[in-house]
């Protein structure tokens, strides 16, 4: 049972968190070891909302990832909150503008790939310039804060963990549901293993393709919205960091970067991770140079390592 438990790719990103938060008290000298865990539940759960929609891009195999993911959060939450501007009573509506910004992002890069048949990475790019170009032009250099009540629901906590986190964990479970109990996750599996064999077999691949880019997009609109409101306002470089994020929980969680798995659980270890290791690097005073090359290392170690082991078996 405890071999078992150790063979789960998700045990070892949850063990790197565990160490990391405790060496970032011991270094650190800091004795709010509960407060820190409040934070890193915080903070990680925007990680795992983008981790989860890149997860399930990746899952589809090589050359499959959503590089527009920042502009998504960006554009969502600008939009979002221009419409809202701070009334109470307009929360759901704001939610269903930035749903309805990611169902429109997904659906214009899937269009971009299909239609105009380029890689997924060119296609997404490219449709980034023109999500951020549209928040530019929306946001006008305003910085509106959102509701009273969407202010503090996004910085509270029930039950003492974040509220946030909550929906976080939320998301996960049905991603999980989605992943390994659905006919959409066996189809997604299919089609990263083996796409020939999957198209031979029946499997609907573009509407499968399709989905999957439509649910990133999002994932990554639901962020935006929560992070703007959790931070008083929307900023126009707000989502720049989780573009590297996204992929680093993926990877480090345990999914295969070359398709055909993936790994719900090992995102929420992996984003308390390197939220830890980003908190860590700050305490000492180390600009965001450094820490997007450590995010770098950490990627291209965990890929190696699991490169290794694939040959060994």
């Amino acid at each position: 049972m405890i071999g078992a438990t150790f063979a789960r790719p998700w045990f070892w990103a949850f063990a790197a968190a565990a160490l990391a938060l405790a060496a970032t008290v011991v270094l650190t000298g800091s004795g709010g070891a509960s407060g820190l865990l409040k934070a890193t539940l915080t903070f990680a759960s925007f990680s795992v909302l983008v981790g989860l929609g890149q997860m399930a891009v990746v899952t589809m195999g090589p050359g499959n990832v959503d590089l527009s993911i920042p502009a998504v959060m960006t554009l969502a939450g600008t939009l979002s909150l221009k419409l809202m501007d701070g009334v109470e009573g307009t929360e759901a509506w704001g939610l269903l503008v930035a749903l309805g910004v990611g169902l429109g992002a997904g659906a214009m890069n899937y269009a971009l790939i299909l239609l105009l048949r380029i890689p997924p990475i060119i296609a997404t790019l490219s449709a980034s310039f023109v999500f951020q170009s549209v928040a530019i032009w929306s946001n006008r250099g305003l910085r509106i804060k959102p509701p009273d009540t969407l202010a503090a629901f996004s910085t509270g906590s029930t039950l003492w963990v974040p509220n946030l986190a909550w929906v976080s964990l939320g998301a996960a479970l049905v991603f999980w549901v989605l992943i390994e109990r659905s006919v959409y996750g066996r189809r997604l599996s299919a089609l990263g293993q083996n796409l020939r064999a999957a198209r031979l077999a029946g499997v609907p691949v573009e509407g499968v393709r399709a989905a999957t880019y439509l649910l990133c997009a999002v994932m990554a609109a639901l962020a935006g919205f929560l992070l703007s409101c959790f931070s008083g306002g929307a900023a126009l470089n707000m989502g720049a960091e989780y573009l590297l994020m996204s992929i680093a929980v993926v990877v480090i969680g345990g999914s295969s970067i070359a398709g055909g798995n993936s790994n719900v659980p090992g995102i929420w270890g992996a984003a308390m991770f390197m939220f830890l290791i980003v908190s860590m690097l700050n305490s000492y005073g180390l600009g965001s140079g450094v820490r997007l090359i450590m995010t770098g290392v950490i990627i291209i170690a965990i890929v190696t390592a699991a490169s290794g082991r694939r040959r060994a078996g």
